[in-house]
């Protein structure tokens, strides 16, 4: 017992040292301090609550009790829930008599050092009562409030996951590919997420939770309660449960986990928690009976608009309308949510894009009734621990569903008059049904629609799955009077943490398309640290036409090649990781079998220990077109074309107030010549509640052989200003400006969640014609405010 205590004295004292000697500020403070007397620098940081005195609790607590956390001997975690016998306030301020309980501090560092020891401690408490469960943190920092990256508070943002943060990732089926996660910044800034198959993260799921942060002499608190009537488990009272704590340190770009993560997946990025094959066991939870597990959220709106470019202009048009959204658990594993007249209008604009290709540009999914638990219809996805579906629509394998063709004719919306989903597992397949009937709109050619979607899937060995979906539209846009259907099978197995195969088969039926339907690929990836690579093969038929789908493009086979090795040269301290990295993409004409189009280019990318990359790319691109092409208004004759581009990039890391990504290409382009100056993923923090982030493409070609050649440049400039009063309330602006659809638009937004699950919206829209200037600089299009209240009735 000695031996044990003495060992476990040096380990955190080991612990302490390597974070205090990381930085030379702090070796002297050490020092100082020990020269003072106790309490000497006692004071609490400006603005914030004291901790209230807990003899019980130590400042620096020994070693977690042995029912807290226990390992096996392959390391496998396995963390004790423990019941909560008093009322917990969920204040940040860890003061109730349960934290006088042990806590575990058993975190293992992924990055920078695989399976090191975390510069600083992370103690953690879960508990439980019977009608919640609690999550708390006592997450110590060296440096204190100096040191931390918290600048977001707005619930949800992008921005969160490049702050630092706590996290909890819990795999409630234990199903282990399935998961929800939470997770707060030092600031109070909080997030959820849905993991679904290991891919594909939801961060526009909104259950019903809370948290509150606090600070402390060493470090910062979080207090996280979160109902079970917020999450899904198997039926019973004793429940066993997946578990991942995610800590992240972003001065130093460092990374713990609860398990031991892969070092190539354990960063910034979301794809370290999506590894819950890898998750620990959380036990002695006993979950309430389920009950009746009903929301309702009735909604009102009112809106005043104009609308110039419609087929009948509409001046100060007033509307008042009102619907309804139910979610009901039919069973404890399957959630029924149903819709009536769905009104989406608090929902952003779209970001303008460039479009220098001669295919459409896939844009993201908004509205929040198609974002929750949009994981099930995912079909092909590119890999397993991928971000979204097949290709995403970008690259060349077609998404089977994509549901921004529900309630969208074009660009205009179409009025949703009804619909319903059943979500869920049933054993070990998950479920997905959904019916949507959209209404008749005569002034944009709108026919009144039925979307309906049946997706399946099996969980099938360790990692991998095989499913199938079906979906049918009754009033197809091809064939007017007729309906269309698609079909598929998919399957992704996961050979081990490295290797992974993904596959599908799709078919889709459309009356009077007469070719090939079909559409079929096989990816095998393999992503370990030090080498990777993919070989991928796909094949789009000239007639396969999911219209609840979307298709690049189309009578193409697809064959495409990367290599990857990327070393971590420890002779170099201020890089983390070199890459250099191979890709050969070629296209085929699926009939007539010449090649339509090839890519071949290498990169070289430098990750850099302070978080910022640096990245060049060489590409030698061959097109040909089999009939004239207009390409960003030019008109490109049929022939063959070739040309050399080069890139460089410069992404400026999340320790920085500003960051963003600073990009130059410069080469061919066609019969002449492009370059490019872009600024993405732009952030300016003015202040923790306060940022701007602008954006910038600026891309000029050089076109001499066409007929008006200067005038096919396209550029896009946007601003987005964000001012955050709460987690739960915020006011945002977009401004944007487009030479391509020569408009400029605004979007200002409130968002005040004004009630667990209750929100206010104040929308105001315009968009303004800079084409035919005249006397004036712009004409209006359209311009539109909304007013949405929504109200949440859970018994």
């Amino acid at each position: 017992m000695r031996a044990m205590a003495a060992e476990s004295i040096a380990r955190r004292v080991i612990r302490r040292c390597r974070a205090l000697v990381s930085s030379p500020l702090a070796t002297a403070s050490l020092a100082f301090t020990l020269l003072l007397p106790s309490g000497a620098f006692g004071q609490t940081p400006p603005g914030t609550d004291p901790l209230p005195a807990n003899p019980a609790v130590p400042p620096v607590p020994g070693q977690a009790a042995p029912r807290a956390i226990t390992r096996d001997a392959q390391g496998h975690p396995t963390v004790r829930a423990l019941r909560v016998g008093e009322a917990i306030a969920v204040d940040g301020r860890l003061s109730e008599r349960f934290y006088t309980t042990s806590p575990f501090d058993d975190l293992i560092q992924a990055v920078p050092v695989s399976r090191g020891v975390p510069s600083e401690r992370t103690e953690v408490w879960i508990g439980f009562d019977d009608a919640n469960l609690y999550v708390a943190a006592r997450v110590w920092d060296s440096l204190g409030e100096a040191g931390w990256i918290a600048n977001e508070m707005r619930r949800d943002s992008n921005q969160l996951r490049l702050n630092d943060s706590f996290g909890i990732y819990l795999d409630t089926y234990r199903d282990r590919r399935n998961a929800v996660g939470f997770f707060v910044t030092p600031i109070g800034g909080y997030a959820e997420v849905q993991i679904t198959n290991e891919a594909t993260p939801n961060f526009d799921w909104n259950p019903i939770w809370d948290v509150a942060t606090g600070r402390f002499d060493g470090g910062w608190t979080a207090e996280m309660v979160i109902p079970f009537k917020s999450l899904r488990y198997r039926p019973g009272v004793e429940q066993i449960w997946g578990i991942q704590i995610r800590r992240s340190v972003l001065r130093s770009n460092e990374w713990s986990y609860l398990t031991a993560v892969p070092i190539q997946v354990a960063g910034a990025g979301p794809n370290g928690v999506f590894r819950v094959s890898m998750y620990g066991d959380l036990v002695g939870i006993e979950a309430p009976p389920t009950g009746l597990n009903l929301e309702v959220k009735p909604f009102a709106t009112s809106r005043i608009s104009t609308d110039r470019v419609v087929a009948s202009p509409v001046e100060n048009d007033w509307l008042a309308d009102a619907g309804v959204d139910v979610k009901y658990a039919v069973t404890q594993n399957l959630t029924l949510d149903v819709t009536v007249n769905t009104d989406f209008a608090q929902v952003e604009v779209d970001e303008q894009q460039v479009n220098l290709t001669r295919f459409n540009l896939l844009f993201p999914e908004k509205r929040e009734f198609f974002l929750e638990g949009r994981g099930v219809y995912d079909f092909g996805i590119a890999r397993l621990g991928s971000s979204g579906p097949g290709g995403g629509g970008a690259g060349a394998a077609p998404t089977l569903f994509y549901s921004r063709q529900i309630g969208l004719q074009g660009s205009a919306p179409v009025q949703v008059l009804a619909g319903g989903r059943l979500t869920g597992k049933v054993g070990p397949f998950d479920v997905g049904l959904f019916s949507i009937q959209t209404a008749e709109d005569k002034t944009i050619g709108a026919v009144s629609t039925n979307f309906s979607v049946v997706r399946v899937k099996r969980d099938l060995f360790g990692r991998g799955n095989v499913g199938a979906l079906f979906q049918n539209r009754s009033a197809s846009i091809v064939a007017p009077g007729e309906s269309n259907r698609a079909w598929g099978v998919d399957g992704a197995f996961g050979f081990n943490e490295e290797a992974s195969l993904v596959t599908y088969y799709a078919r889709s039926h459309t009356p009077r398309l007469a070719g090939n339907d079909q559409s079929y690929r096989a990816r095998l990836n393999y992503d370990a640290d030090l080498m990777g690579g993919t070989a991928d093969y796909v094949v789009v038929g000239n007639e396969f036409n999911p219209e609840i789908g979307f298709v690049r493009r189309r009578d193409f086979r697809n064959s495409a090649l990367s290599a990857r090795f990327s070393p971590r040269p420890a002779s170099i301290p201020w890089i983390r990781q070199m890459s250099f990295q191979g890709d050969v993409n070629y296209f085929e004409n699926d009939r007539a079998r010449y090649v339509e189009s090839r890519d071949r280019s290498g990169q070289i990318s430098l990750d850099l220990e302070n978080g910022d990359a640096f990245t060049v790319n060489a590409t030698d691109t061959f097109e040909f077109l089999a009939r004239s092409e207009r390409i960003s208004g030019a008109l490109f004759e049929t022939g063959r074309y070739a040309w050399a581009d080069y890139q460089a990039s410069y992404r400026f890391g999340p320790q920085r107030r500003w960051q963003g990504i600073l990009g130059v290409q410069w080469g061919g382009f066609y019969t002449g010549k492009r370059f490019s100056v872009s600024l993405g993923n732009g952030r300016v923090e003015v202040h923790p509640q306060l940022s701007i982030e602008p954006s910038l493409e600026f891309n000029r070609l050089d076109l001499p052989q066409q007929t008006h050649s200067g005038q096919y440049n396209q550029h896009v400039a946007r601003t987005r200003v964000t001012y955050t009063m709460t987690p739960r309330a915020y006011v945002s602006g977009l401004v944007q400006y487009s030479t391509g659809s020569q408009t400029v638009s605004g979007n200002f937004r409130l968002r005040w969640e004004w009630a667990p699950g209750s929100e206010l919206f104040v929308v105001y829209t315009e968009d303004r014609n800079t084409g035919a200037l005249g006397e004036r600089w712009s004409e209006l299009s359209t311009r539109a405010l909304v007013i949405k209240v929504t109200r949440l009735f859970r018994p």
